[in-house]
């Protein structure tokens, strides 16, 4: 990892960069200096086609001039721009910076749509017409690419749309995570549960909580490993959000459904990323995006059909 945030790549490249314009005005000087063994008649003698002959012209004046400008333009170029390695140019120029005076503009320019809805409940947002048609484009843009065009998610990411959450539907739990994302881990657990058979026997039971089809047996044998499980998923095995345990009772299968895909899960755990919002929407985006997201869950308190 130090050899990404050493300086050695920066000055590669200021190197780099800096060398190749050097070699460039070389070549132009050594190509002008150079002498070619020329015939009587001014040729090389080399004969192409039985008599076309290449002569030992000068390069055009204006070819020269033209190749000496871009050799100017590139060094100053670089001393106004980044691109001789960590050196930001005398402008100061960065295309986050580009970025962010561009953000800032949309977000002036749009500020009087996004007031009206600003001082409304979630509730209330979430029935407004206009500000569903702006949800609806905001999470096409930021979060479909996990959780689906219909927000019904798949395999390792939540769907939006039913009334399982794994940290809290509330509006006010919805902002939140936008806001700050949220870091979802379950530990690697087999070495508190014991042998492969126990952690056999202890996703059957896991299954027995939901009533999917399982070993009754191995869950009853594994009803007593449960309590490794308990501290974050609660002895009923309903879950806790505000760890953002999942419940295991209603048979809602995040990262895989089945016996092996439990064993998987108690052997290896899980690390699950939602990223934070805060940077990239603005206060008021995030406002209407969240009655938008509670809207999907809750279609008749969202007055929609």
């Amino acid at each position: 990892m130090s050899d990404f945030i050493s300086n050695f790549w920066s000055l590669y490249v200021a190197g780099i960069t800096l060398v190749s314009i050097i070699a460039c005005l070389l070549l132009l000087w050594f190509s002008g200096k150079a002498k070619a063994m020329t015939a009587n008649d001014n040729t090389t003698g080399h004969v192409w086609d039985g008599d076309l002959r290449e002569m030992n012209n000068p390069l055009p004046r204006w070819w020269v001039g033209l190749f000496l400008i871009t050799i100017v333009f590139a060094l100053l170029y670089l001393a106004m721009y980044p691109g001789a390695g960590n050196f930001g140019g005398k402008f100061g120029w960065s295309s986050h910076g580009q970025w962010e005076s561009e953000m800032a503009k949309g977000n002036e320019q749009v500020a009087p749509v996004y007031a009206k809805f600003s001082g409304m409940p979630v509730e209330d947002v979430a029935k407004d017409p206009q500000a569903m048609a702006i949800g609806d484009r905001l999470f096409m843009n930021n979060c479909a690419q996990c959780h689906g065009s219909d927000a019904r998610g798949s395999k390792g990411f939540p769907n939006l749309a039913d009334s399982d959450w794994l940290w809290g539907g509330a509006p006010e739990a919805i902002k939140e995570t936008l806001v700050n994302g949220r870091q979802g881990m379950m530990p690697p657990m087999a070495a508190a549960v014991g042998s492969p058979d126990d952690v056999r026997n202890l996703a059957n039971y896991v299954l027995s909580l939901s009533g999917a089809p399982h070993d009754s047996v191995k869950a009853a044998l594994g009803k007593s490993k449960f309590g490794a499980c308990a501290a974050c998923h609660g002895m009923d095995g309903k879950g806790t959000q505000a760890m953002g345990a999942p419940n295991l009772t209603d048979d809602i299968w995040l990262h895989g459904y089945g016996e092996n895909a439990i064993v998987e899960r108690i052997n290896n755990g899980k690390h699950g990323v939602m990223p934070a919002w805060k940077e990239k929407l603005s206060e008021a985006q995030i406002h209407v995006l969240t009655a938008y997201v509670w809207g999907l869950s809750n279609i008749k308190a969202a007055g929609t059909n």
